[in-house]
């Protein structure tokens, strides 16, 4: 029997979408608008369901699901989860690769597992550089393993599942429920876990090195607090401040009127007034906002408004980095000397020095060249600064304002958005919907941060890639390519085939994305199955696994990319472990399928 037309032209659409995605020679949100403008326009759909992937579940609770991520990561809700991490990985590889599989597959169930990875990227290289014997190579693979096991837990987890889940209702099946995808995905992250704990010896020993901590980026940044009158700290002890605040700073120094206290009084009662001299990071500095009974010395001294200025992440004042030139007027002075404040109107909050120690209050600092100071002050004056020759270089200054007082807020929200979808309260994507705004309303992350946090090429990659699998059915082409595959397996045992289905998944992903695959496939599958008398849900979830689970090199999942490099990995040490791993998990997928849905 011949081709149709529109069928002809269908497959044309499809091979040269196939191709750009394979070559990348466009974006693939861009490749995504010409899917949905080449089906319009030729009349395999019309307008109205070409654009419908924008409205669709899928495209709506993926984009829901990014901005609850970025309300655990502001109100530093995933840097708690990271803490537990590191407090119980120990010092043994086989318990810090449990934990840490364990902890990353669980995020992934319900947040981006890239964004879980590059949050726990660092942590997993400061667990390696503080604990004697744990190599990063060793750790490192194992956890974007467990991020990308993690998203088969829930039908959020992945996009390529809320596709699957969208495919099976447009073929006349009963909708998945949100952990109704965990009878396989259970038992997958299970087995990754056991695999990589007892293999862990295929990995080479390696400790790996993250450039992007190097390079002046601002992990001990030395600035100075007080404590405010009314201060919950006022009658409490020292060590019961250090103990408190370990996470957030570390401790150089304390001065109470002008006299140098050292921190080694751990019983001195805190008073009014007392200044604290400590190391910290980026994130840290732009998030004290008073609210932990502590205020930067900087905004007393200098804010505009000494009561309502907490914070120095604002609207009217920026902050720049600038290193200390070698021939620099300001080398072998104080910054009191130099008295930033009258000479620019600027203030220098906090001293970076790449080696030695600082101890001292902020004022007393005897700047040296290749000395980094954080600068506070209106833009304008930063900008002006710029022009000043006792600076080598100026740079943009990255932190992250957490929100640390609304951390129980978020936590609820994304703890009430899943129970109202598990529990069939509300349908799945208006419940996290209603908890991406009850975010937003809560001031758990801004409206802008919500814009911003939303990865808008996978959105319209999805939105894009919907019309794609509606095309296929509407012009039977899913139907015929089902034939031929079944006339090819003809008397194959149900699980053989199966195997064929996610195997094929597992090799077209390593080119495409884990959504396009199941989009291309998944329709095929209905069709297959139906024909060969196997459940259409058993088949779908073979590729969708194939497409999520297969990790035989570093460019099928991009957060095998984050690690590449911190890692020291070859592309070998990916199918060393990922080929076996691959094997029993298709096996486990397909065996599971079968007898979960019948």
């Amino acid at each position: 029997m011949g081709l149709t037309i529109d069928q002809i032209i269908f497959i044309l659409i499809m091979v040269v979408s196939v191709v750009l995605f394979i070559t990348e020679y466009l974006r693939v949100d861009v490749v995504a608008m010409l899917i949905i403008l080449a089906l319009a326009l030729t009349g395999l759909l019309d307008v109205k369901e070409a654009f419908a992937g924008f409205s669709s579940e899928p495209a709506i609770i993926v984009a829901a699901v990014f901005v609850l991520s970025a309300g655990l990561s502001q109100t530093g809700v995933t840097d708690v989860i990271g803490g537990w991490v590191t407090k119980l990985s120990g010092k043994s590889e086989f318990r810090a690769i449990v934990v840490i599989m364990l902890a990353v597959a669980v995020m992934s169930a319900f947040t981006h597992h890239l964004m879980v990875t590059a949050m726990m990227l660092p942590i997993v290289m400061k667990i390696c550089k503080d604990e004697e014997g744990l190599h990063a190579s060793r750790l490192l693979i194992p956890m974007a393993t467990a991020a990308s096991l993690g998203t088969t837990l829930t039908l959020i987890g992945a996009p390529a599942l809320l596709l699957a889940n969208n495919i099976l209702r447009r073929a006349g099946e009963p909708s998945l429920g949100l952990f109704e995808i965990s009878k396989v995905g259970g038992p997958l992250v299970l087995a990754g876990i056991v695999f990589c704990a007892l293999m862990k010896w295929i990995l080479p020993k390696k400790s790996g090195d993250d450039d992007s901590l190097k390079n002046f980026k601002l992990t001990d940044i030395t600035t100075e607090l007080i404590v405010p009158a009314k201060s919950v700290w006022i009658g409490k002890t020292l060590k019961e401040l250090q103990e408190a605040t370990a996470k957030h700073f570390t401790l150089q120094g304390w001065v109470r009127r002008d006299t140098f206290q050292g921190n080694k009084d751990f019983e001195a009662i805190l008073e009014e007034g007392d200044i604290f001299i400590i190391k910290t990071n980026a994130d840290e500095l732009i998030s004290f906002d008073g609210k932990q009974g502590l205020v930067l010395k900087a905004l007393q001294k200098f804010g505009d408004n000494k009561d309502a200025q907490t914070t120095l992440a604002g609207e009217e004042r920026r902050l720049l980095k600038a290193v200390i030139s070698p021939r620099s007027e300001f080398a072998n002075r104080t910054i009191a000397q130099i008295n930033f404040y009258k000479m620019f109107g600027i203030v220098a909050v906090g001293v970076w020095r790449k080696s030695g120690w600082i101890s001292s209050g902020i004022a007393d600092v005897i700047l040296q060249p290749g000395d980094m100071l954080v600068l506070w002050g209106p833009e304008e004056k930063l900008n002006s600064l710029t022009l000043h020759r006792g600076f080598l270089m100026f740079l943009p200054f990255y932190g992250t304002s957490k929100k640390r007082s609304k951390s129980k807020i978020s936590a609820l929200i994304m703890l009430a958005s899943i129970a109202a979808a598990a529990t069939g309260l509300l349908p799945a994507y208006l419940a996290f919907v209603a908890g991406a705004m009850g975010m937003i309303l809560t001031n758990c992350v801004d409206a802008e941060q919500a814009y911003a946090s939303i990865e808008l090429k996978i959105y319209v990659m999805i939105a894009g890639v919907i019309p794609l699998g509606m095309a296929m059915e509407r012009t039977g082409v899913d139907k015929i390519l089902a034939q031929q595959i079944l006339n090819i397996t003809g008397g194959w045992e149900p699980i053989t085939m199966l195997l064929v289905f996610f195997w094929v998944a597992a090799l077209l992903t390593q080119i495409l994305s884990d959504a396009a695959t199941t989009v291309l496939l998944a329709p095929i599958a209905v069709a297959f199955a139906k024909g060969a008398s196997i459940s259409p849900t058993a088949a779908v979830i073979c590729v969708t696994m194939g497409a999520v689970a297969s990790f035989l090199t570093p460019i099928g999942h991009h957060g095998n990319l984050l690690i590449l490099s911190p890692g020291g990995y070859r592309f070998g040490d990916f199918l060393k472990i990922g080929l076996p791993l691959t094997v029993i998990l298709s096996a486990i997928t397909c065996f599971l399928a079968l007898r979960t849905w019948i």
